[in-house]
């Protein structure tokens, strides 16, 4: 394989999906928490991380808020 030592990145775009990548954060969740989203998690087929990434956005995206009273 043959690579180039220099590559010409003047005429480059700023990736217009960055905004929209996820962030990589440490966060701590209770043993049951984590189990409950693992065990659905594994039910459907995907990353416990992503299920509760998709619970995460479901809840901002209808604007609920906790009541801790």
């Amino acid at each position: 394989m043959n690579t180039r030592k220099e590559y010409d990145f003047s005429k480059g775009r700023k990736n217009p999906y960055a905004s929209m990548l996820k962030k990589p954060i440490t966060i701590r969740l209770d043993e049951d928490s984590l189990a409950y989203f693992k065990s659905i998690a594994k039910e459907v087929g995907i990353p416990y991380q992503t299920l509760i990434n998709l619970y995460l956005s479901d809840y901002t995206a209808s604007h609920k808020k906790l009541n801790l009273s």
